[in-house]
């Protein structure tokens, strides 16, 4: 049963990619630049754009499950060709924020929002993975700590409980080959709820040195954000970031309560990061 990985490049990607083929189980990568991607030997890359139609069938052909990232621009034309190629699942890739009251305006849960409700709409069996906060987006601060600039926020205080991405390439695989969570809706987490000055200072220790942290208003961190990313992007953002200053992260699924084994740590994934805050 051969699984179509999309957004292959990414690091979930990549790991779903690694975990099936050394299972020995047929697996393809798509991406828009086949050309660039990393994959194992004897992994095939295709050329997929999601928002392509047209670089759809050929990468489909022959595929039975399809492990998708969320990109709304052709998600119809997707899944109509998916269902036509013989295609009986999906894992999608989705985010917790679908489950907020504003999710149909929200700019940042509107994207995974549209592709859960057009795999719904269709029939075809899907699995929704809705992670939360990654990890990896400490990586954000990597430019910064790296040149001993500190990291100023707004909301130094918001509480999040980020998941290791290896978790969600974990979790998928099993939606993938296993029917515990087959067609089901998971929200996920990492095991343990941190603020943002928590992550700092775990990065603190795990690279042995000082970050500083200094609070910035809403208005500064306003402006700053919209030098590269579009403003409603930001407004989300920032509101999401205020209202989890106010109460403490919930956990949510984890590779323990899913699969039994114990979830990764922020700190793990600091330590395995650590040369990106180098510099080097």
């Amino acid at each position: 049963m051969t699984t179509l990985v999309t957004g292959a490049r990414g690091t979930v990607g990549q790991a779903v990619i690694s975990r099936l083929h050394t299972a020995g189980l047929p697996v393809r990568a798509a991406s828009a630049n086949p050309a660039e991607l990393t994959v194992p030997a004897g992994v095939e890359a295709f050329h997929l754009e999601l928002d392509r139609p047209e670089t759809f069938a050929t990468a489909l052909r022959g595929v039975r499950q399809v492990f998708l990232y969320p990109e709304p621009g052709g998600i119809d034309a997707f899944v109509k060709t998916a269902q036509d190629a013989g295609v009986e699942h999906v894992v999608l890739l989705s985010s917790a924020s679908v489950l907020s009251p504003d999710a149909e305006s929200n700019p940042l849960a509107g994207h995974s929002l549209k592709v859960e409700q057009s795999l719904t709409a269709s029939g075809l069996p899907s699995t929704f993975l809705r992670a939360g906060a990654f990890a990896g987006n400490a990586l954000g601060w990597a430019h910064f700590i790296s040149r001993n600039l500190p990291i100023e926020l707004a909301y130094p205080d918001a509480d999040v409980a980020p998941i290791h991405s290896a978790d969600i390439a974990d979790i998928a695989v099993e939606a993938l080959t296993g029917p515990s969570l087959r067609g089901r809706a998971v929200v996920l987490t990492g095991p343990e709820a941190l603020t943002f000055r928590r992550q700092l200072a775990v990065l603190s220790e795990v690279l042995g040195r000082d970050i500083p942290l200094v609070r910035i208003t809403h208005a500064e961190a306003e402006q700053q954000m919209s030098r590269y990313m579009p403003a409603p992007v930001v407004g989300c953002l920032l509101a999401y970031w205020a209202a989890a200053s106010e109460e403490p992260a919930a956990i949510e699924d984890t590779t323990q309560t899913l699969l039994g084994r114990p979830a990764r740590t922020f700190r793990q994934w600091a330590a395995e990061n650590a040369a990106a805050f180098s510099g080097h």
